[in-house]
């Protein structure tokens, strides 16, 4: 007995139908799939609800055939045209089953929209290949794999679900929302050979972005400090500027709620692997503690993502990065040192450095101008400190 997958009612009625349909060209008479609770879910004359409550009439000389279709179960039953010419049951039976078989088969042949999904789903999950294989095989989807890229992560569950909790949408209304997500972003970008989209499923959508400096230009500020190319998390800056605006259009185009992770570059063909885990630990980590609606970036997530992110390379990584603007700063290096070694009282450290206070107070203000980050507030404190402990440890390791 053929089996396809069906993943709702909308799905179980559209393969019935195709089979109602097929069989009543080959077979003089009427056809009518029922499910497994005696209803009529399609018919190769028109719409179900012609009958009562939906109901098959009981012909007599009616022939009935067992359907299994995934985990649904019914019935196809044929009603012969007396008029037209004979057919024996053997021989209707026989056509049904294979009416079936083929209906299931065409139906589980995945679109090159699912084959793309699919491909793009095991590469961010470390599942495709590496190498020259994996670019073959997304140049035969019509995908670019070579430039730098890194993974824009978007939540849009709100959109493509329904914000009603009661809200029953089929997978083909799914797959049409979460169409006009992928059509805003490709607009937005304007370039759609730069901007590779898939739905994954559950609401999300991932962008494999070019992150280099020319397809990130429109967002780049002459103001940016430069970071070498090879940098995990060069170029970091202009993709949230254009995750920030990228967020607008797309809560402008849905009119729900839609939160986005913004991911590192990371080199390679694997590296989109680890630039995906990097989005996905930022969107569920920043929805957790940010809230919806916002771009959330490792480095944005303050003290919650060295205490929620599992992987010690990425936060001896996150801690590096943070640190980076006072690594030719050793007077700055030595004096938060001593700031917390003094329990961050400011006189002691003051003493200890043998400097004056408004000494200490400009250097303090240095640090915050250069960091982002300002040893005197309680937050930002404890994030210096554990990253200045995280970085210890990590160079220790090396």
């Amino acid at each position: 007995m053929a089996t396809t997958y069906l993943g709702s009612e909308a799905d179980f009625q559209r393969v019935a139908g195709a089979i109602t349909q097929r069989a009543a060209e080959l077979l003089p008479g009427r056809v009518w799939v029922m499910d497994d609770r005696g209803r009529v879910v399609a018919r190769s004359d028109g719409d179900p609800g012609g009958f009562d409550d939906g109901a098959a009439p009981s012909d007599i000389g009616s022939i009935r055939v067992p359907l299994q279709l995934d985990a649904r179960c019914g019935e196809v039953v044929v009603v012969p045209d007396v008029s037209g010419e004979p057919v024996s049951d053997r021989m209707a039976r026989a056509l049904v089953d294979l009416v079936i078989n083929q209906v299931a088969v065409v139906d589980r042949f995945p679109s090159q929209t699912e084959v793309k999904n699919r491909f793009i789903y095991d590469l961010l999950n470390g599942e495709a290949g590496h190498g020259a294989s994996v670019l073959r095989d997304a140049r035969l989807l019509g995908m670019n794999l070579t430039p730098p890229r890194a993974v824009i992560l978007i939540d849009a569950a709100s959109f493509i679900h329904g914000s009603e909790p009661a809200t029953d949408f089929s997978s083909a209304e799914e797959r049409r929302r979460s169409r006009q997500i992928i059509d805003s972003i490709v607009g937005f970008f304007e370039l759609p050979d730069d901007t590779i989209c898939a739905w994954n499923g559950d609401g999300e959508i991932a962008v494999l972005k070019a992150s280099d400096s020319k397809n990130l230009e429109s967002w780049v500020d002459r103001d940016d400090d430069p970071e070498p190319p090879s940098a995990s998390w060069a170029n970091l800056t202009a993709l949230k500027r254009a995750g920030r605006a990228l967020l607008v259009r797309l809560r402008r185009d849905t009119r729900a709620d839609v939160s986005i992770g913004i991911g590192r570059y990371h080199p390679g063909i694997r590296g989109l692997a680890r630039s995906y885990e990097d989005a996905r630990a930022a969107l569920s980590l920043g929805l957790r503690f940010q809230g919806a609606n916002r771009i959330h970036c490792l480095d944005g997530l303050g003290i919650a993502a060295f205490v929620g992110l599992a992987d010690e390379r990425t936060k001896v990584g996150l801690a590096r990065h943070l640190l980076s603007p006072l690594d030719h700063e050793p007077d700055l290096l030595e004096t938060l040192r001593v700031f917390f070694a003094e329990s961050c009282a400011a006189t002691p450290t003051a003493q200890a450095l043998t400097i004056h206070r408004n000494t200490l107070g400009y250097r303090m203000d240095k640090i915050a101008t250069l960091t982002g980050l300002d040893p005197r507030r309680f937050d930002d404190a404890v994030q210096i400190r554990l990253a200045l402990v995280l970085r210890s440890l990590g160079d220790a390791c090396e």
